[in-house]
């Protein structure tokens, strides 16, 4: 019988992307912490597990040591809807087999339920779980297969799911593997689960795997958190979830009361937090309880940050295509959800001080919430009829002065234990190019002006974290739920933050200038993208610096400075 305080056990996270639940970075997934806590509660010390990314591996080659000589090495992944990435790389089937191939210890493959590694990295549509030459797969929970792994000398266990005693033990226990991340502590943003499985079953999505809703009482969570706080994590997103205006509930009505229990637990064991947000949001759930949904996103909106996003799955505005996949909201349901939450939470930290507290924030920030749409196309029935009719929902929402924070546009992928057949990717085959032009005129014609409704020029966006060049400029996002992606003017040290006020608008991005930008350092290009600016002016003022004030330069430009520039003395002082 192996003894728990002897074992050496490496942890290995390859990513994971599900509906309901990010894990590329700058995101990390409840999986790995799940799991180190899992180890801990069966009895190896903390001091023996060690963690790695797959792009950490990647990077320092020495690293694969670890993999080689442990006791137990416990591979995480599994992409379930893949997308492209910028904070991280998936780990490839390539990669995964070789670390089976490497270890001498026993190893475990785990992640998504009943999803594996194959080709959907790519993108592609095999997505049953393959053992890749482990010697044990988890077909259940991971986090309960290596504790119970663990517990047999490491000669096996039943697939099964974590109660919510266990994953409220081990959600705690596991935190500490945060801080061997490579994000950590300042790029990191830890995914929360308050529940999982989902009453509707949409024929394509993958969380009725996990069965009927079920949720971690309030305390549980925010328990999670002040671990993940004293660790040093400033970031949060309450991802995990089919529905957050049904936490704590039945599973389909809100329950304000658990909400405030949530998020105000949350506020109160994380005071200096710097992101607070969330993901997904059922629009049915607003239209079939109003008050009660209003109420909950109120409570959302008076303890979120700024930006945050709750993505509405209308999925598709053709009600044809509505009926056979079984989709639960109509267009019309999903703009009245839009309008509600726009009216309850799409307001401005300082426009109104008396709707709810903000905790220090000032103004002309992002609105607190505001609704994304996720439009899915190859599903069953789907026509050409169907483009214009989801344009035309897109339409009416921007003609009636409403925001949406993003509108997400993706084909569908078939696998297995849905009622999704290969007629869906067959659909978005013949459909491609029309797809292109239809996904072309959205951007176009709404995400292009949405954006400028959002974010106008001179909205102050804190802490964009610098990630890459190109063309001349620096990029780079907030931490977030759908964080916009910022250009600034020159090449910056990456791995930096920055404040940025908006200077213009792409599609799905933004063009932005440090704030406050010193009139007399800034230089021609930064000058030159405020807006009303041009070269012509811009270097008039740098002609003429120094300026005594913002005033002066403001008069000297003929145009309003006051969003974008200061006046630094010698001493720094305005």
């Amino acid at each position: 019988m192996t003894d728990p305080a002897t074992l050496d056990v490496t942890l290995v996270d390859g990513y994971v992307d599900e509906p309901a639940h990010f894990g590329v970075p700058p995101y990390v997934s409840t999986y790995p912490r799940y799991t180190a806590g899992a180890l801990v509660d069966a009895g190896v010390p903390e001091g023996r597990i060690t963690y790695h990314t797959i792009d950490a591996l990647r990077e320092e080659p020495s690293r694969w040591r670890d993999v080689e000589e442990a006791d137990l090495m416990i591979y995480i992944g599994g992409m379930t809807v893949p997308g492209k990435y910028v904070g991280g790389t998936p780990a490839e089937p390539d990669e995964v087999r070789r670390m089976a191939w490497t270890a001498d210890g026993t190893t475990l493959m785990g992640g998504p339920v009943r999803f594996g590694v194959g080709d959907q990295n790519e993108g592609g549509s095999d997505m049953e779980r393959k053992d890749l030459d482990y010697d044990f797969v988890a077909k259940g929970d991971v986090e309960a297969a290596a504790y119970d792994l663990v517990a047999s000398g490491l000669e096996g266990f039943n697939n099964r799911m974590r109660d919510v005693e266990e994953v409220t033990r081990w959600a705690r226990t596991g935190a500490f593997v945060v801080e061997h991340h490579p994000n950590h502590p300042d790029y990191l943003i830890a995914e929360l689960e308050t529940g999982r499985g989902c009453p509707y079953r949409c024929s394509f999505c993958t969380e009725p795997l996990y069965g009927n809703a079920t949720f971690r009482p309030p305390e549980t969570v925010v328990s999670e958190v002040e671990a993940l706080y004293e660790r040093g994590v400033r970031h949060f997103r309450l991802g995990r979830q089919a529905d957050i205006l049904a936490y704590g509930g039945d599973g389909e009505k809100p329950n304000p009361d658990a909400l405030r229990a949530l998020y105000g637990g949350i506020r109160e064991v994380a005071p200096e937090l710097g992101t607070l947000h969330l993901d997904n949001m059922n629009p049915i759930t607003v239209v079939k309880w109003p008050d009660l949904a209003r109420e909950g996103i109120e409570v959302i909106a008076a303890h979120n940050t700024p930006g945050d996003t709750a993505a509405f799955g209308l999925e598709s505005a053709d009600p044809v295509v509505q009926e056979e996949n079984n989709l639960n909201v109509s267009a019309e349901e999903c703009f009245e959800a839009v309008r509600v939450v726009n009216e309850a939470a799409g307001w401005r930290p300082g426009e109104d001080p008396a709707a709810a507290p903000t905790h220090g924030e000032e103004t002309k920030r992002l609105p607190k919430l505001l609704p994304g749409i996720n439009l899915l196309h190859g599903l069953k029935g789907e026509r050409r009829e169907t483009y214009e009719l989801n344009k035309a929902f897109l339409h009416r929402v921007y003609d009636e002065g409403l925001m949406l924070r993003r509108v997400n546009i993706r084909q569908v992928m078939a696998f297995a234990g849905t009622e999704m057949s290969e007629t869906g990717s067959q659909i978005a085959t013949d459909h491609k190019k029309l797809f292109k032009r239809y996904k072309r005129e959205v951007r176009e014609e709404i995400d292009n002006p949405m954006l400028q409704r959002v974010a106008p020029a001179g909205t102050r966006l804190h802490d964009v974290h610098l990630e890459y060049h190109q063309d001349g400029k620096t990029f780079g996002r907030q931490l977030g739920t759908y964080p916009l992606l910022v250009g600034i003017p020159g090449e910056r040290e990456l791995g930096r933050t920055v404040d940025v006020a908006v200077t213009d608008h792409g599609y799905r991005s933004v063009t932005g200038v440090p704030y406050p930008l010193d009139v007399n350092a800034a230089s021609m290009d930064e000058l030159t993208a405020i807006p009303g600016m041009g070269r012509q002016r811009a270097g008039n003022l740098v002609v003429d610096r120094p300026f005594d004030s913002v005033a002066d330069a403001a008069a000297r430009a003929e145009v309003d400075l006051d969003d974008f520039l200061t006046v630094r003395t010698p001493e720094g002082a305005d």
